[in-house]
């Protein structure tokens, strides 16, 4: 099979947008980042791109680099349509499960973002108003979905470089607060902190 080429993964991404374009409904992407990680915020996004001008690089967050996320990030706010982006704090998370505080994230970036439908990557049900639509793998399979990964992503990074500044010791710039063994090393050394995910990390350090 020949190597998927840049406007090849575009016309494939595209193909649900340029439904709702000739309609002229604005479909938005949603989608969070930071489910997995035992420090920070989950953050979610909602994004509607227009179609023109289409962003040739943008992709599942996963499959782009940091230096290129960032750039990607400036260049949808600027060309967006519509963002909306959505956050559930680590007390939310302890709360609620990161499950549903997930889904609070999703549900908060949509209602910043106002769209008329959405595309959801990987759930269903949101308790939302609009048409949704569960995509599985909706960050490598849809572009506006690929772009909420993009703002979703690179948000919650730079909040967790402002948590690094609070608590250089753990090394949140570096693994942004995944379980490295980097960051089981300082949660043994100091314990957790109180952007600690601590329902996440109970087998990871002896309680106070």
């Amino acid at each position: 099979m020949p190597r998927e080429t840049k406007e090849t993964r575009i016309e494939r991404m595209t193909r649900r947008e340029k439904e709702c374009w000739q309609l002229g409904i604005r479909l938005a992407g949603v989608d969070e980042a930071g489910r997995g990680p035992l420090a920070g915020p989950v953050v979610a996004a909602c994004v509607a791109m227009p179609p023109e001008p289409l962003l040739m690089d943008v992709n599942d967050s996963k499959k782009v680099s940091e230096k290129k996320r960032e750039a990607l990030y400036d260049e949808i706010y600027r060309v967006a349509q519509a963002v909306g982006v959505g956050v559930a704090s680590v007390e939310e998370i302890e709360t609620l499960n990161i499950k549903n505080a997930a889904r609070l994230a999703m549900r908060r970036a949509v209602e910043a973002a106002h769209p008329d439908r959405i595309l959801v990557d990987a759930e269903r049900d949101l308790d939302v108003s609009i048409p949704q639509e569960g995509i599985v793998h909706g960050d490598a399979e849809c572009y506006c979905i690929a772009a909420a990964s993009i703002i979703a992503k690179v948000t919650r990074d730079r909040m967790m470089l402002e948590l690094d500044g609070e608590y250089p010791q753990y090394g949140f710039a570096q693994h942004k607060g995944y379980g490295t063994a980097a960051h089981y090393e300082a949660l043994r050394a100091f314990g957790p902190c109180p952007a600690h995910r601590r329902l996440f990390i109970r087998s990871a350090f002896v309680p106070e």
